[in-house]
């Protein structure tokens, strides 16, 4: 069983095959990818950076309309959240699942007490006072958008640090909490690149919130490398690539939801609010399995809290990946 997309490499060993000859639609990563090269000269490399990466800031807080003083950069977002529930005062955690699965890990690893909410039958389920709340919106593995002025108010009133991870928020126009950090300082937004930008490769990740907590969290000095830096900003200040990609999320998602449909294997479609897509099968692992026998992975979702191996993810791909899922879903019928 996976617990993450991504692992093309030892399937492909299982497989005996190249990684590039197998379809990752377990990999939630922009489908809109462009060939361009980004040249750095080795004696540029030979300094140490500067260690508050300033342009790379800059350009994060043009891209998110917040202050520079507001964000804090660390090796990735996975490294963010297993920084900042170490270093964050509170005695409790609640998690908000399903979710992403290293927040279950990070929560794990600290000496304090752990609740597991259901947040698709029990929502508005009470949390104590000056606890650590963690919610993702849009959610995974389901994608589901919440509007979260209720629950916020309720965190709020309840005094809770607040850590919402928006890193799927971008592939769609859905309104972001950003706009609290400066208002409420128990809020901790997670943001990480990879997704929207398309660059799993480039491990940065970045925890937005009041400037007085970004400056009281410890962060390794040198986390990002020089030319990781150089791309991810190059990216954020590039219109062109964000307009094009939400063009063509708009228009895969579409197409990847009625090759679903159209297959007539799934129960269960569920409506995403991210770039992937949600389904139950009662005959999902022989689909699973079916699939990987084309060389295409997907994501199985029993890692997740509340789910179990009836349930499947499909992350948004280009149209040839779309045609090859297709081909051998139809096999099935």
């Amino acid at each position: 069983m996976m617990e993450h997309g991504g692992d093309i490499y030892t399937l492909a060993k299982e497989l005996d095959c190249q990684p590039q000859e197998i379809v990752d639609f377990s990999s939630n990563i922009n489908c809109y990818q462009i060939d361009e090269t980004l040249t750095y000269s080795a004696k540029a490399l030979a300094p140490y950076p500067d260690n508050n990466y300033p342009e790379l800031k800059s350009a994060i807080a043009t891209r998110y309309k917040i202050q520079e003083e507001n964000i804090a950069l660390f090796d990735g977002a996975t490294d963010a959240i297993y920084q900042l529930l170490t270093q964050l005062k509170g005695k409790k955690i609640y998690l908000y699942a399903p979710l992403y699965g290293e927040y279950k890990k990070a929560a794990l690893k600290t000496n304090k007490y752990l609740t597991i909410i259901n947040r698709i039958e029990d929502l508005d389920g009470e949390v104590e006072k000056k606890s650590i709340v963690i919610f993702v919106n849009p959610a995974t593995p389901d994608g589901s958008y919440y509007e979260l002025d209720e629950l916020f108010l309720m965190w709020k009133k309840q005094k809770c640090t607040i850590i919402l991870d928006e890193s799927f928020i971008e592939f769609e126009e859905h309104k972001s909490l950003r706009n609290q950090i400066t208002d409420y300082k128990k809020l901790y937004i997670i943001q990480s690149f990879s997704k929207f930008y398309s660059c799993a490769g480039v491990r940065i990740g970045a925890v937005f919130s009041h400037k007085k907590n970004i400056r009281s969290l410890e962060v390794p000095p040198w986390c990002i490398s020089v030319m990781d830096a150089a791309f991810l900003q190059k990216r954020l200040r590039d219109d062109a690539f964000v307009k094009k990609s939400k063009e063509m999320h708009k228009e895969q998602k579409a197409e990847l939801k009625k090759i679903l449909t159209d297959a007539g294997v799934f129960e269960v479609i569920v409506e995403s609010d991210a770039n992937f897509i949600l389904t139950q099968s009662s005959h999902a692992e022989e689909i699973f399995e079916h699939l990987l026998a084309h060389k295409i992975m997907v994501r199985e979702c029993a890692s997740f809290d509340f789910l179990d191996a009836s349930w499947l993810r499909f992350a948004v791909k280009d149209k040839a990946s779309h045609a090859k899922l297709k081909e051998a879903l139809s096999a099935l019928a």
